[in-house]
């Protein structure tokens, strides 16, 4: 799995600036902690005095960044459009393409019958149980101790990581990654207050995950109340996020760790939750907005533009508020000020 710099270089589509002494490039590790057969990346100008000081065999930088100052000399150096990304095509040569795919049956594995999938060309390993109804596709692994319940359909080259729940009629399409302890069409959030009592409403829908989607390690997406909670295809959800029941999320939207949607809300394509985003029920964030970190959107947001703070406005419009909001001490001190000499003026 070793790489030379042709290789590399072929790989990443980049240019080599500076041989150095790299040899084959046997990994790959941070600026701080790479080795001499190891390769690594200067992605955010924060890493650079790392950069100065790495014994890293190789390092990828963006294009005319070597023009600037250089580490040691024995360091070799490839100049690629977006140093991030090209790294990304090392790792996965590195580690994808060495996590080989064995189809097969663990005798420990709970397989009803009835269940329809290709024993020569699926894996399913140990404590995974297997509801009937359900139809899985080649080249998909299901991970120890996942549980997929009645009537689910999954899709071709998925990899469902260890303790993941896929609930009832639930559908999965190809090559989406569901990340270990994930869940998949929990009932949705719905009671109705009688009598002094919450009690439940049904929840009788299901969820669909489009293609290409990811979902992070413990995050949940409940099923509909009735017809579907939809994940569009190429839409990769981050750790601990909670998604309520009947949203739809468009095309390639990224929801990043401990966003909540609430009921009936829906993304459209492209869109960007950041880190502990928040969207209410009901309401529609168009194409390609970005909601930065912590921002809540309490009503229907346009497409293309960033929007910051809760409730969510424009970016440069909450930058100005927050401005203002830090000048505030300065301000009443200004105006006691102003009313003690107002008050001395009046006592003559």
């Amino acid at each position: 799995m070793k790489l030379t710099i042709d290789e590399l270089i072929a790989l990443t589509g980049g240019k080599l600036i500076r041989h150095g002494n790299a040899g084959e490039i046997s990994g790959m590790a941070s600026l701080d902690e790479a080795g001499p057969d190891e390769v690594s990346f200067l992605g955010n100008d924060k890493y650079y005095q790392d950069y100065l000081k790495t014994t890293a065999a190789l390092v990828l930088v963006a294009e005319g960044l070597q023009d600037q100052a250089l580490p040691d000399a024995s360091v070799g150096l490839v100049a690629v459009e977006n140093p991030s990304l090209a790294f990304a095509k090392v790792v996965k040569h590195f580690f994808v393409n060495s996590a080989k795919f064995t189809a097969g049956i663990d005798p420990r594995a709970c397989i009803a019958e009835g269940v329809k999938l290709n024993a020569e060309k699926v894996c399913v390993k140990a404590g995974a149980v297997i509801e009937s109804g359900v139809r899985i596709g080649d080249g998909t692994e299901i991970g120890p101790g996942t549980v997929v319940g009645e009537g689910v359909v999954i899709g071709s080259d998925c990899l469902l990581h260890a303790n993941t729940t896929v609930r009832e009629r639930c559908i999965i399409g190809d090559r989406v990654i569901l990340q270990p302890g994930c869940v998949i069409g929990s009932d949705g959030y719905g009671y109705e207050l009688i009598d002094g009592k919450h009690e439940k409403v049904d929840q009788v829908g299901i969820v669909v995950l489009k293609n290409d989607v990811e979902i992070g390690a413990n995050s949940t997406i409940d099923r509909a109340r009735f017809g579907k909670t939809i994940i569009g295809e190429g839409t990769k959800i981050d750790n601990l996020v909670q998604i309520a029941h009947n949203v739809r999320i468009g095309k390639h939207c990224l929801v990043v760790a401990q966003s909540g949607l609430a009921g009936s809300s829906s993304l459209g394509d492209y869109v960007t939750l950041a880190a502990q985003a928040g969207v209410a029920g009901h309401i529609k964030v168009h194409d390609r907005a970005v909601l930065t970190a912590k921002a809540g959107a309490l009503k229907d947001l346009k497409g293309d533009a960033v929007y910051k703070g809760t409730p969510a406005r424009p970016l440069r419009e909450e930058q100005k508020k927050l401005a203002y909001l830090a000048r505030l001490p300065k301000l009443v001190k200004e105006i006691k000020e102003l009313q003690r000499r107002f008050d001395e003026l009046e006592s003559r």
